[in-house]
């Protein structure tokens, strides 16, 4: 008799095939969402990582053009540059292209036109989706240079042009 009521007991404790299947269902949903959201997770980081690269690229350039002399700009500042960012543990980088570019800033008077000069610098980069496709991003900084600028307090020559 008591073996009886045991295996009763064992019985209605056990789980059915369907229990078990929705519960395999809902595991498998879970490892598919969590995965799911790592790779969407990794995918923002590496985007974040190239656009602080671009960040850090455009800043040197435009803090390089600062300390240059008027006629450094004018005469011998390149067009266009080449950066390369390769992450640890991986041989192929991101290549950044930029240009800089030098107009006379027409919001100035007309009597400042000619000694004031916007600089541009802009960085393009392209990265490739998981899809095969790929997805080209831009960035730009601006700023100033003066005849009469912060370069001539570091070189200490006013009438260098």
């Amino acid at each position: 008799m008591k073996i009886g009521i045991f295996n009763q007991a064992r019985r209605q404790c056990a789980a059915t095939l369907a229990e078990v299947m929705v519960a395999v269902a809902v595991l498998a949903i879970l490892l598919v969402s969590l995965f799911a959201g790592f790779s969407f997770g990794f995918g923002v980081v590496r985007a974040t990582r190239e656009d602080l690269r671009a960040t850090q690229i455009l800043t040197q350039k435009i803090e390089g053009i600062r300390l240059c002399t008027y006629h450094q700009l004018t005469n011998q500042c390149p067009s266009s540059f080449t950066e390369t960012y390769a992450t640890m543990g991986s041989s192929k980088g991101v290549t950044y292209y930029g240009t800089i570019s030098q107009t006379n800033n027409a919001n100035l008077p007309s009597a400042y036109q000619n000694t004031v000069r916007l600089i541009t610098v802009t960085v393009t980069w392209t990265t490739s989706k998981g899809d095969g496709s790929t997805v080209t991003h831009t960035r730009s900084m601006q700023t100033q240079s003066a005849f009469y600028g912060l370069q001539n307090y570091l070189y200490g020559d006013f009438n260098r042009i």
